[in-house]
């Protein structure tokens, strides 16, 4: 056990020196607008930076590609009955870079992709109890065979780790 304890914490201190050029080669390749059309599933959790799991969480995602803008409507359903939506307008800005904006992003998503692996950062205001807290994203996202993707997002709030967000989505298939 304290063999898998070491080589998990190894892993992630090693993922805070990712760079996206590291996955230039892998597959599957990774195109946002081509993913996220249609219907997508999403499960995640959040969990503090003490270990302690706050909040777990589903999301259905419609996603419309128009040639410019991926449009993504998300619908969350936590745990504890509580729902929410956001919208995200996502622009493809370069062959791998993409900026976004949604309601309660603070300025403009920035994200880039390289093979099969998404870095998308941004601000939010995340909403924490009954205020709100800017807080800090960097998600990397894997795409994985299977229409599987893999999302791990660290959230920071005045440059400390507050906690990460775990989630995966899988794509519904059409029809």
């Amino acid at each position: 056990m304290r063999w898998l304890v070491v080589v998990f914490s190894v892993l992630l201190a090693g993922c805070s020196d990712m760079k996206i050029e590291q996955f230039a080669g892998s597959q599957p390749r990774f195109l946002l607008e081509d993913y996220f059309v249609g219907k997508t599933r999403a499960w995640g959790v959040f969990v503090d930076r003490f270990g302690n799991l706050r909040r777990q969480f589903t999301v259905d995602i419609d996603g419309r590609w128009d040639g410019r803008e991926l449009t993504l409507v998300e619908d969350f359903v936590y745990a504890d009955g509580e729902t929410d939506q956001r919208i995200w307008r996502i622009r493809k800005t370069g062959d791998s870079t993409y900026e976004g904006s949604a309601g309660d992003v603070i300025g403009v998503a920035q994200g880039d992709i390289a093979g099969n692996a998404l870095n998308w950062s941004y601000d939010m205001n995340l909403k924490v109890g009954d205020g709100t807290w800017k807080v800090r994203f960097n998600d990397w996202m894997w795409l994985q065979p299977d229409n599987v993707v893999f999302n791990r997002a660290t959230v920071s709030r005045f440059g400390i780790r507050i906690g990460e967000v775990t989630i995966f989505f899988r794509r519904e298939p059409a029809g």
